[in-house]
């Protein structure tokens, strides 16, 4: 057991400040542990949002020493023993109360997004569908997000140039993606992802996928895919001529 030193943020949205904590703490404890800890001990009314403590409901995100983390799945031992853990809320949501932030806004974006429609000529004479294992293996990929929000707060486009109204954010990308990856779908989204969903803001640094606890890909299998396929609609010479002659509008 040894002495430890933390900041946590206390306060709102509009007024909040670091607040130092001294805790002991044991070997094999995470960060969320200590938080508890601090809570249980040395303040009593510190709001923290958890749930599983397995690194599996996204509930516990928190900016830790400067990195959005999951704070049930950083350990202790990650920071040397004379440094201070510092943690606030994730800064691309306002916040409610000390670590805990409202992420409404990302469950507005999901509800804009048209959703799954199987392609009823798909069937077979059963009424069942198939699918090739390489297509279920691609778009299971999306399919392991916990919503954590990690990647939406790591996101420039939404954290630092607040483009909140122009940009769905790398979450929302890779639920386009699995849509449009998914080949029984048969709603076309390609102009909405051009037009509503803000594809372009992206400049692919690839940020949200360096954070991602589940390891998804977000940039190369999934934001950059569907970035392709704007440009083949949009950009590529020979589909706008075709588009042209046959007036074809999407």
């Amino acid at each position: 057991m040894e002495l430890r030193d933390f900041k946590i943020y206390r306060g709102d949205e509009t007024n909040g400040e670091m607040v130092d904590y001294q805790i002991n703490v044991d070997k094999g404890m995470v960060v969320l542990d200590a938080i508890h800890q601090i809570q249980a001990l040395k303040a009593n009314d510190l709001a923290v949002r958890w749930n599983c403590k397995a690194g599996k409901c996204g509930s516990c995100s928190v900016e830790i020493n400067g990195k959005p983390k999951l704070a049930c799945m950083t350990r202790m031992n990650e920071y040397e023993k004379n440094e201070t853990v510092s943690v606030r809320p994730i800064r691309t949501f306002p916040v409610i109360k000390d670590l805990v932030t409202n992420v409404e806004w990302n469950y507005e974006q999901n509800k804009r997004i048209q959703p799954f429609k199987p392609n009823p000529s798909e069937k077979d004479e059963k009424g069942n569908y198939h699918m090739m294992q390489e297509d279920v293996d691609r778009v299971q990929e999306f399919r392991k997000c916990i919503e954590c929000y990690l990647c939406q707060d790591v996101c420039h486009v939404l954290r630092d140039h607040e483009r909140k109204n122009s940009f769905v954010g790398p979450r929302f990308m890779i639920r386009l993606a699995s849509l449009e990856m998914h080949p029984l779908d048969m709603n076309d989204r390609i102009s909405a992802i051009k037009e509503e969903y803000g594809s372009g803001f992206c400049n692919i640094t690839r940020c949200c996928t360096d954070v991602c606890p589940e390891h998804i890909q977000i940039t190369d299998n999934g934001i950059i895919p569907l970035k392709e396929r704007v440009v083949d609609r949009y950009y590529d010479p020979l589909i706008w001529l075709w588009r042209k002659l046959f007036k074809k509008n999407n």
